[in-house]
């Protein structure tokens, strides 16, 4: 297994190349932005609005309170197939395309992919990943970003701060059934035995990153689907950036994308290639430099 998981270890993407050339924002540069809030989205013309109003009716109200709080929201649309890129460009027309941007890829990447992509486009000094179903209250942010601020002084400037469920796991197992409880768990454990073991609710979608943790993370980042949640807090632990786990509302939304058993199996794989990938040298982490 350890040599299938070297062998078949496939180098990182390489999405910032043109960011780095100058053509377009890149995380590499100084922030401009107090806050960017990275939205991936895939065939998400129906869920993506309902996230987008209270997100952009927040953050307008926030900025009339404090006119020196300054955003940008960016959708990146993962290949979708449906009017996912049509339905973001209406809300470029209406707050201006300095406030919120859509960056669309040609072929579906997966989320972790999609993230990735807005993050190295990013012109924040923190970077939010929110999740286009809006499960989470938006104004939650402020929950995250005050476990940001708990974890100072940043290291070098990084710091990571996690929205969790964890506090409502209880009442979601009575919902689910006695299969679907069993993959969760059997999920759980392998994250806690083979990459991360101080964070209960790794893939909730809600995280807060300083622009400097965001660089070191997602430029050593090869996981491109469900389990990139995971490679990226096993990295910040690798690198000692501090993480804070916040619990937040959270809500159910009818038309999630996860398969329950071929996504969980595939997890699975992609949990155990990560461990053996670090760990025989096929992925190896690099610092990175901000210009």
């Amino acid at each position: 297994i350890c040599a299938i998981a070297h062998v078949t270890a496939k180098t990182m993407p390489q999405e910032d190349a043109e960011c780095r050339k100058g053509s377009a924002p890149s995380i590499h540069d100084p922030a401009t932005r107090e806050l960017s809030v990275v939205v991936p989205s895939y065939n998400e013309e129906n869920r993506l609005p309902l996230m987008m109003d209270e997100a952009l009716d927040y953050l307008e109200k926030r900025q009339k309170q404090d006119s020196s709080f300054t955003y940008e929201v960016i959708v990146v649309n993962d290949g979708s197939k449906d009017q996912t890129a049509k339905v973001a460009k209406e809300y470029c027309k209406k707050y201006g395309s300095d406030k919120v941007r859509v960056i669309s890829l040609e072929k579906n990447r997966g989320k972790g992919g999609a993230v990735r992509t807005g993050v190295f486009s990013s012109r924040g000094a923190k970077i939010l990943m929110a999740d286009a179903d809006g499960a989470t209250k938006f104004a939650d942010i402020e929950k995250v970003e005050e476990g940001l601020k708990n974890l100072r002084p940043w290291p070098k400037g990084m710091a990571i701060s996690c929205g969790s469920r964890a506090h409502l796991e209880k009442d979601s197992i009575a919902k689910r059934s006695y299969f679907r409880t069993l993959l969760m768990y059997g999920f759980h454990f392998l994250v806690w035995f083979l990459c991360v073991k101080e964070i209960r609710d790794t893939q909730c979608g809600f995280k807060l990153l300083t622009r400097e943790a965001a660089l070191q993370t997602f430029s050593n980042l090869h996981i491109e689907r469900w389990a990139f949640d995971v490679e990226l807090l096993y990295i910040a632990q690798r690198l000692k950036i501090p993480i804070a786990e916040v619990a937040v509302n959270w809500t159910e939304i009818e038309g999630s994308k996860l398969v329950p058993f071929w996504s969980w199996l595939q997890m699975g794989r992609d949990l155990l290639f990560i461990r053996l990938r670090y760990m025989t040298g096929a992925w190896k982490l690099e610092a990175k430099k901000c210009n």
